[in-house]
């Protein structure tokens, strides 16, 4: 092939390699690259956590090789990676949003059931368990969604960070052996469907109260402040809706982060009570996760105003 059959020579008569490469790029390729481009945009806050959590797992996993870690991750042998790398974190969360927990006082020394609202990104409560773990040296065993287990490479991240896809018998065993575990009960629903009014999304869904019951364990109540307005999820519509509710996959599109304020509010203690049932349980628990809503959230919640949070004065409650 020679120059004048192409044209794409650099005479002023002649076409750009760009022109030529856009000319004679096939034609069926274009709508798949567009819809790709598309969806990378509209998900680039998934994306960027994703990409977070993969920075986190390569660094986790380095340690592991080098030190030859073994698997337990409350090994005494983690603890000098797990701190750097909760340091890493809570100084991204301070940067990013000015974190604070409030209240971490009323996490006992034992163990307990953390119950949590989910927001439009689990960010804070990622934020929480690598604040808190760095304050305490204690891990916050989260349940997770099933989703995390099918990113390829994570898993030796995700076990050593105390996460899973647990069921309630490997809940309860974390807790006799006095750990904390962390559960969202709107989990991946509540991401999706929920806005900035806040309404706690759980419908039914009692496995908490019955972990707790049978560990014999308190359960707190955990709120974080603006989570919504640092996160706005979008995209709530009925094709996406009735494809999550059928494969339980689907992340709707996020949009953010906003460097708005972020505050987790930890609740008081809701104390073992041998003679309550799973269903008043799971009704005094939601009702505690609402009044702290109630009590440190605007409703409906504003971006503007909770960026200007950065800037105001508030006594911690630790």
């Amino acid at each position: 092939m020679t120059a004048k059959d192409t044209n794409f020579t650099f005479g002023e008569e002649s076409t750009t390699w760009l022109t030529y490469a856009l000319e004679n790029f096939p034609s069926f390729m274009l709508f798949p690259l567009g819809l790709l481009m598309t969806l990378m945009i509209i998900y680039s806050s998934v994306i960027t956590g994703i990409f977070v959590l993969y920075i986190g797992g390569s660094f986790i996993y380095i340690c592991k090789k080098i030190g030859n870690l073994p698997d337990d991750p409350d090994s005494e042998q983690w603890r000098k990676p797990q701190q750097i790398h909760a340091f890493m974190i809570s100084t991204l969360a301070k940067l990013l949003h000015g974190y604070e927990i409030c209240g971490m006082d009323n996490i006992p020394k034992g163990p307990a059931v953390l119950v949590v609202y989910h927001g439009s990104m689990p960010a804070d409560v990622f934020f929480f368990v690598t604040t808190f773990y760095r304050r305490t040296g204690r891990l916050c065993h989260l349940v997770v969604d099933r989703f995390f287990s099918l990113l390829p490479g994570l898993k030796t991240y995700i076990a050593t960070q105390g996460c899973g896809h647990l069921n309630r018998e490997e809940c309860v065993a974390l807790l006799k052996k006095g750990h904390l575990v962390g559960i969202a009960p709107g989990g991946l629903r509540e991401q999706n469907y929920g806005d900035n009014n806040y309404k706690l999304i759980w419908r039914n869904r009692q496995g908490f109260a019955h972990i707790a019951i049978n560990a014999k364990v308190p359960v707190i109540p955990v709120f974080t402040q603006n989570i919504r307005e640092a996160y706005r999820v979008f995209g709530n519509l009925g094709p996406m809706r009735w494809f999550y509710e059928r494969t339980r996959l689907l992340v709707f599109p996020v949009l953010g982060p906003f460097p708005v304020k972020l505050r987790t509010h930890v609740g008081e203690p809701i104390p073992y009570d041998p003679n309550i049932t799973p269903a008043e349980l799971f009704e005094k628990v939601k009702a505690a996760v609402e009044a702290l809503r109630d009590k440190h959230q605007k409703i409906p919640g504003s971006i503007l105003s909770a960026l200007w949070e950065r800037f105001e004065v508030h006594r911690k409650e630790e």
